[in-house]
């Protein structure tokens, strides 16, 4: 329980929400899928040093406003105070270790995801990262432009990460000197599948990846590849990428994104899916698509199967542009 010197110390700061909304202490982690920005006080809407949290990321939740949450306190390093409200619509919710269901969702809808599987649009990514070697290379005819690309395959919960990792390594990971970090052993084809559907391996993308989540993924890097590849490539084969091509340059909807899910692996894989935006307003970008996996997902059971079989999850951002590829 917070003592009256930390209360005192709270309101002083700012950080204390209108009366009615009784502050409540809670725990878990919470995923941004858009970036939105990190008040101090929700009161007054400040928001020292124009803190935001990133889509992707994930913050330990320090309490919530109220038990229906409309805010989270969050913990963000390097902000100035650390401690920052943040609007519950910014992100999903783990408070047990996974994806957080749907509110009201009875338990018998799936599984608790064991992994999760996140697939960017490449245009948005390169928008803000021009200085990589896929993104230079970003054509309108280049495999990202035309289909999801893959991030990674993360087995859940959520913090179930460098597994046996030596430290050096890590720090090296956690420094962003992934081109430090050593090549993941891969068979030939499983490196062309890879660099098929990965365009960030031209960044050592694969490094990051295997270092962080696949050394937890139960297996060696060429099974966590090939299987990362498999799931890819459903994605790919599906009405999934192609609704993204076709609006290109549109704006597209969390809804229409789901039924495309829908159409390609079965009614209800579009609920276990999660849309990820960068950015507000008429700004707003789809960023990423997050899957909630549960099942075989570590042997040979198909997409829709892995999708149904695990919770339906918040739909994220309800959508926003679908970035074109510069020419």
């Amino acid at each position: 329980m917070r003592t009256f010197a930390a209360l005192c110390g709270a309101m002083l700061l700012g950080l204390a929400i209108p009366a009615a909304h009784a502050e409540v202490a809670t725990g878990g982690t919470f995923t941004a899928t858009q970036t939105c920005p990190a008040y101090q006080s929700i009161r007054k809407s400040t928001n020292p040093g124009d803190v935001n949290v990133e889509p992707a990321k994930v913050y330990a939740i320090l309490a919530k406003n109220k038990d229906e949450a409309t805010y989270y306190r969050l913990s963000i390093e390097g902000a100035q105070p650390a401690e920052r409200w943040v609007s519950a619509t910014c992100g999903t919710i783990d408070v047990a270790g996974v994806l957080a269901p749907i509110p009201g969702q009875p338990a018998s809808a799936g599984a608790r995801a064991t992994h999760v599987l996140a697939m960017s649009w490449e245009p948005a990514f390169c928008s803000k990262h021009k200085e990589k070697t896929e993104c230079r290379e970003l054509t309108p005819e280049s495999f990202g432009s035309k289909n999801l690309s893959l991030h990674g395959l993360w087995p859940q919960p959520r913090g179930t990460q460098y597994c046996n990792v030596p430290a050096n390594d890590k720090k090296a990971d956690m420094d962003r000197r992934w081109n430090d970090l050593p090549e993941p052993q891969m068979s030939a084809d499983t490196q062309k599948r890879l660099a098929a559907v990965m365009p960030g391996v031209k960044s050592n993308l694969q490094r990051h990846e295997w270092i962080v989540h696949g050394t937890c993924f139960g297996s060696n890097a060429n099974a966590y590849f090939a299987r990362s590849a498999d799931l890819a490539e459903a994605v790919n084969a599906s009405k999934v990428s192609r609704v993204f091509a076709e609006n290109a340059g549109k704006t597209l909807s969390a809804s229409a994104i789901r039924a495309a899910f829908d159409e390609s692996f079965g009614a209800g894989a579009g609920a276990r899916v999660t849309v990820s935006c960068n950015g507000r307003g008429a700004n707003r970008k789809i960023t990423e698509v997050i899957m909630s996996l549960a099942g075989d997902v570590t042997g040979s059971g198909g997409l829709g199967d892995l999708l149904r079989a695990a919770q339906p999850i918040s739909a994220g951002c309800p959508g926003g542009l679908v970035h074109g590829a510069p020419n």
